[in-house]
């Protein structure tokens, strides 16, 4: 009834984008963190951060290196350690003053798969990069569903390797309980579903925001399936 196989008991969900919308709210703090730094360093003239940018080298990695990896991208690999954290920083301050200011939406279609997933019996956490995970399950009033949460805070201070390596998730299979072939991920991310097909897990699912090719590149990073919402695995 939930859309997996039948030896999955255990779901591990991403949270920005698949629980809630706030991933739109990431990038647009990423986009003014990064559009800021380049206007600063090319002038007016500067090629601004885009949607794709976001997509292929930041969604669902952690804050440092998200930042890296962007600016590898436009072939900047002369940064110190202070600018990628001011960058990051100066990021996580616009998105908690959006955070603050517009709260956040779950997805409806998310909402009814958890509860239908509570009621099933499926066990539920949240495995997700950001440091605000606790912030954002609260203030999306879904912590009820969720039994263990794995966030940025907790992966940083045990020294894990983030997205795409299946780090994270492994260490949310392990405090579930269970092997990585008895859990399901669930992402947004092309970066997430690396992670999770690397870490052998018994099911991947994407669910595809964007469109475009997306969910083909969803597809090639080895989930097991794409949806364009959590309800399309729920009966009719």
């Amino acid at each position: 009834m939930l859309g997996l196989p039948d030896d999955v008991t255990v779901a591990l969900f991403d949270l920005d984008g698949v629980l809630t919308s706030t991933a739109v709210l990431h990038r647009h703090a990423w986009k003014a963190a990064f559009d800021a730094y380049l206007r600063q360093r090319d002038g007016e003239g500067f090629t601004p951060f885009t949607e794709q940018d976001y997509l292929d080298h930041v969604d669902g990695r952690p804050r440092d290196d998200g930042v890296r990896a962007f600016l590898a991208s436009r072939g900047i690999d002369d940064v110190d350690d202070a600018t990628v954290e001011s960058i990051g920083s100066g990021k996580n301050e616009m998105f908690l003053a959006s955070l603050e200011r517009d709260g956040v939406n779950p997805y409806p279609g998310s909402v009814r798969y958890l509860q239908a997933a509570k009621d099933a019996g499926l066990r539920i956490a949240v495995v997700t990069s950001s440091k605000n995970g606790a912030a954002v399950l609260d203030a999306a009033d879904l912590s009820k569903f969720v039994e263990v949460r794995v966030d940025g805070l907790e992966t940083a201070a045990a020294g894990l390797r983030g997205k795409p390596a299946p780090d994270s998730y492994l260490l949310g299979a392990q405090r579930m309980g269970v092997e990585p072939s008895a859990a399901a991920v669930f992402e947004d991310a092309i970066s997430g579903v690396q992670a999770g097909a690397a870490g052998h897990f018994g099911y991947v699912v994407g669910i595809d925001r964007v469109g475009g090719t997306q969910a083909a590149s969803m597809t090639a990073a080895g989930a097991s399936i794409v949806v364009n919402d959590l309800e399309e695995l729920l009966p009719a």
